[in-house]
């Protein structure tokens, strides 16, 4: 099935699965209280599915590829945040595995699409 809206591409699906994950403990009040950590990694989050939004309805390649970069930082920005949610009590070892292995899911998926498209670039080039 082609995809036609980057609502149908299964690496912001997964991205928004993870941004809520992310809401849903940030909602806490101990760690809401850590103003800066919260919004830090909701921003981080939202970012993952934002970067993959934007960079498809741009309809350039070499312009989706980047953006798909930028996603798959904000992927390991929410990674690495989660460890001082873990480190600070804000969320539970539980959390942490389940969230962070929502995480490198979704980075792998978007560095696979990444790669395809690269792929599909040097192709049209030959």
């Amino acid at each position: 099935m082609p995809v036609k809206n980057f609502e149908d591409l299964v690496c912001w699906q997964k991205a928004r699965t993870l941004c809520n994950a992310v809401y849903d403990f940030t909602e806490s009040s101990k760690f809401k209280k850590d103003y800066r950590l919260c919004d830090q990694i909701e921003a981080a989050a939202v970012s993952v599915m934002s970067n993959i939004a934007e960079g498809f309805e741009r309809a350039r390649r070499n312009e989706f590829i980047q953006f798909l970069q930028i996603a798959k930082g904000s992927c390991g920005e929410v990674r690495s945040q989660l460890y001082v949610a873990l480190d600070r009590g804000y969320i539970t070892e539980e959390q942490f595995e389940a969230t962070r292995n929502q995480a490198i899911e979704v980075s792998r998926m978007i560095g696979g699409l990444r790669a395809k498209l690269l792929r599909d670039r040097h192709n049209e080039k030959a």
